[in-house]
């Protein structure tokens, strides 16, 4: 017997010897009968099991996430419909996640009101709001290929689809170690040492301005011995620069242009991603002015400006996108009732940067943050946890755990609440933290256990359990199991978890009461 076993029997032997005298009486009494029959409040299982929505209306639903309205398909509860479009939308990763959010906000429901309104107009509302994120973020990504063929420009440095397909660290690589100027390679080694935002901010400002550092020493150092070839130099240079901006290069019979017609050039030669920009707009005011310190100005720093606005709208434009999900994200889990770890992010990004947001949207940060541990209410079992034991064939005790305890006990502490498995309103499963893919379950004799989904509909029954209002109050939640029609508690027993009968709340509450706490293995 290993080590870990020895250590995790003994430890178990002391939960039981402690709480044996407790709760003994209890299922002597008949806190515990295995063998009865369990399950959902009958308004949760009508609402499961109604068919309000009609064949074309499902089949619109279903088109929209690529999902077959084969017969079988069409022939599901609104419910298990629902729950098929959310296994579509989850197997589309980020791009579908504003429809994962509203179908897992609907799924939470026992209203089969809320289940027809879903799949009518709710999972459209939120396949726009994907839709336009995905909008937003392939101008970004447009905008962020052009801004690199600006810097090169801006820089000297000729353009290539080598170079312009780089990623962003290895793109600054190149120019750190081609350009001539020091300020730019001085820049871009400082860029290479930051983070994802530094180095885009490089790309789409920072090249450029540390090469108009590097030419204003050079103008200053020339401007000791010819006055006249130092303004030749800054004139060019403006010029090179505002070129950049619209993505073209000054050509030397460009350069010789006076300001107006060399706007008028910029304007001719500007690719049409940049025809509804400000900083299209900005050289169309400019060259149909009559004053030619009007065009000056735009050449020397109007261009510059409009550019940044231009730059400035468009991330402005993706984090409100983002932000909405956000929300979005935040009302489904406050509703759901079982993940205020993900609420409290929610709200903290929101009150944060627009870095913070696009962090929070990546794939597989929500789900580390539907971590939660679940902890004993019982005043005898204080600080102890709901936790399986590998050693014990993965059966379920509560047991002392804290934030100095060994990480694999921790993670054995720690549950990934996720929609019911099989697919029930206003009810979760317990995936585990230490063996992705296994589930808190009752076996056959009510006692809980951790196994692996085998995907029959036998397990995911008894993997399944329903949030109900604490049995002793405000601030805590009771699970009902899933399984069948009389309803039994996730409940411990002299230490051990079972599906058990409630019969009153001195027998039961406390033993059947848990506080939803933060993960212990975040």
């Amino acid at each position: 017997m290993s080590t870990r076993r020895v250590g995790f029997a003994r430890l178990h032997g002391v939960v039981k010897s402690s709480l044996v005298v407790t709760f003994a009486a209890a299922a002597v009494a008949g806190g515990f009968t295995p063998g009865a029959a369990v399950a959902e409040p009958l308004n949760a299982a009508a609402a499961a099991d109604s068919i309000g929505t009609t064949e074309p209306q499902r089949i619109a639903a279903a088109g929209l996430v690529g999902l077959d309205p084969t017969p079988d398909v069409l022939l599901l509860s609104d419910y298990s419909f629902i729950r098929a479009l959310w296994q579509k939308a989850n197997g589309a990763g980020e791009k579908r996640t504003a429809v994962r959010t509203a179908a897992e906000e609907a799924m939470a429901s026992d209203s089969a009101e809320d289940h027809v309104r879903f799949i009518i107009t709710g999972i459209f509302d939120a396949d726009k709001l994907d839709a336009k994120r995905e909008q937003d973020r392939a101008e970004a990504e447009r905008a962020a290929q052009f801004a690199k063929s600006q810097a090169l420009l801006a820089v000297g440095i000729p353009s290539s689809p080598e170079l312009l397909e780089l990623s962003d660290d290895n793109f600054i690589l190149a120019i750190a170690e081609r350009a001539a100027g020091p300020e730019v390679r001085a820049a871009a080694r400082r860029a290479l040492a930051g983070d994802a935002s530094v180095r885009r901010e490089f790309i789409v400002n920072g090249a450029r301005e540390a090469h108009q550092r590097d030419l204003a020493n050079k103008l200053k150092e020339s401007e000791e011995k010819d006055r006249a070839e130092a303004a030749r130099l800054r004139e060019r240079g403006a010029r090179t620069k505002t070129a950049a901006l619209f993505g073209v290069e000054a050509t030397e019979p460009m350069l010789a242009l006076g300001d107006d017609n060399f706007i008028r050039e910029l304007l001719r030669l500007a690719p049409g991603d940049l025809h509804n920009s400000q900083l299209y707009t900005a050289a169309q005011r400019a060259v149909t002015s009559s004053d030619p310190a009007g065009w000056k100005t735009f050449i020397l720093i109007g261009a510059e400006e409009a550019y940044k606005r231009d730059d400035a709208a468009r991330l402005e434009k993706l984090n409100e996108a983002n932000r909405q999900l956000v929300r979005q994200i935040q009302g489904a889990a406050e509703r759901g009732g079982v993940h205020p770890q993900l609420v409290a992010a929610a709200r903290k990004v929101l009150a944060g940067s627009p870095k913070d947001v696009a962090n929070f949207l990546e794939e597989g940060t929500q789900r580390r943050l539907k971590r939660q541990s679940l902890q004993m209410t019982d005043p005898k079992a204080s600080g102890w946890y709901a936790r399986q034991s590998g050693a014990d064939g993965g059966k379920a005790f509560v047991t002392p755990v804290d934030s100095q305890s060994p990480r694999p006990d921790r993670e054995d502490a720690t549950w990934v609440i996720v929609p019911s498995l099989v697919g029930r309103p206003g009810c979760f499963s317990f995936e585990s933290v230490r063996k992705p893919g296994s589930y808190l379950m009752a076996e056959k004799d009510l006692r809980v256990k951790m196994a692996g989904d085998d995907r029959t509909a036998d397990f995911r029954n008894r993997a399944t359990w329903c949030a109900r209002k604490g049995l002793t109050g405000s601030g805590t939640t009771s699970f009902v199991w899933g399984e069948r029609s009389e309803e039994r508690w996730l409940r411990h027993l002299s230490g051990e978890l079972f599906a058990s009968q409630y019969y009153d709340a001195r027998t039961t509450g406390q033993t059947a009461s848990w506080k939803i706490a933060p993960p212990l293995a975040p």
